[in-house]
């Protein structure tokens, strides 16, 4: 990456610096509260379209913005600093599956211009709110063979994947994001692609924003789906500089804690973001998962007092209740302060 100065954001590291910035929680889980039927999704604009849109769910900020926008200010009411947009899903090879490939670009626009909105009206002088552009993983990856009996096959390539993103950053760009999140990656290849292609906006925009690299460890093993440990993967893209690189989803605070202790002490001075799952899958729960806010949040604490965070949030089956319990809890603490991979930042701060 690029290592001019910032033209948006610029006020992320030293707010990263100073304190655990709070993310926002799961956007999917509390889309699923509201219900919403197929009509929802389609709106009038796509009431004639041929394929299912139901669970689409970045096309919400074309057919039902209040929804969004309405999620968007519950976390901010919670207490999140940023703010990621809905677009976990909109680039256009994500989009292919419901023949929506060419609204791609409008997704990420009107998904950038609805956070916004949002952050512009909770922001304050000494507490300013951030806009993520998320770019989540595609259904397709470039690292692992759709048939076993063909393990060098690909259902996509490097370039096209990069291509997606540059669309979907441009249109991130666009909707006047501030930082640019490269999350819930399962392929660095993948992330690869997309870090090229924001890289590659940059330059073709002269525009400089910070970039978040947040990897998924799927089970046990320590590795991501593509087979990388924690450390393998942090040292695939450390060549780009990223602000901060973080694991997302997949597990629980309490199965992620090795991996997040492991990032916290190899990634130097990059800063350090975590927001897992609350916890394990539990269809007879309200959200899905098992853990309370009181939990999630206590977990995330345990995480802030051993010195391992500069942002803290939550991924599938968190809340605003969950969100508003971690930026309680670890508002006590000092951020990471990382250094050639020693660990700083363990005092607790004077209690409120």
């Amino acid at each position: 990456m690029n290592t001019m100065p910032y033209t948006r954001g610029g006020q992320l590291p030293g707010i990263l610096a100073q304190r655990i910035a709070i993310l926002d929680g799961a956007m999917g889980t509390m889309i699923q509260r509201y219900r919403l039927t197929e009509a929802d999704f389609r709106g009038e604009r796509f009431k004639d379209h041929t394929k299912d849109l139901k669970g689409n769910n970045d096309l919400l900020q074309l057919t039902r913005p209040d929804v969004i926008c309405e999620i968007h200010e519950q976390y901010l009411a919670a207490g999140a600093d940023i703010v990621e947009t809905n677009t976990f899903g909109a680039t256009s090879v994500a989009q292919d599956d419901y023949g929506l490939g060419a609204v791609a670009r409008e997704l990420n626009v009107a998904a950038a211009k609805l956070a916004r909105g949002a952050c512009d009206k909770y922001s304050s002088a000494d507490k300013p709110r951030l806009v993520a552009g998320a770019l989540g993983p595609t259904p397709k990856t470039a690292s692992i063979s759709p048939d076993v009996n063909d393990p060098a096959a690909r259902n996509i390539t490097f370039d096209q994947l990069k291509t997606a993103y540059y669309e979907q950053a441009s249109g991130l760009l666009e909707g006047g994001c501030d930082l640019f999140l490269v999350e819930t990656v399962f392929d660095t290849l993948n992330a690869k692609a997309a870090i090229f292609a924001l890289d590659e906006l940059m330059e073709d925009t002269g525009e400089r924003l910070p970039v978040i690299v947040s990897g998924t460890v799927t089970d046990a093993s320590g590795r991501i789906l593509s087979g990388q440990t924690v450390s393998a993967f942090w040292h695939s893209v450390r060549h780009a500089k990223p602000l901060a690189i973080g694991l997302n989803c997949a597990l629980g605070a309490t199965l992620m804690r090795p991996y997040i202790e492991e990032l916290a002490h190899i990634a130097g001075e990059t800063f350090v973001s975590c927001y897992p799952n609350a916890g394990l899958p539990n269809p007879m729960s309200e959200t899905g998962f098992d853990e309370t806010p009181e939990v999630t949040g206590s977990l995330l604490e345990e995480f802030a007092k051993a010195g391992f965070l500069n942002i803290a949030g939550g991924c599938c089956g968190t809340t605003p209740d969950h969100i508003a319990s971690i930026a309680q809890k670890v508002s006590r603490y000092k951020p990471r302060c990382g250094h050639k991979g020693a660990l700083f930042g363990e005092l607790e701060l004077e209690a409120a």
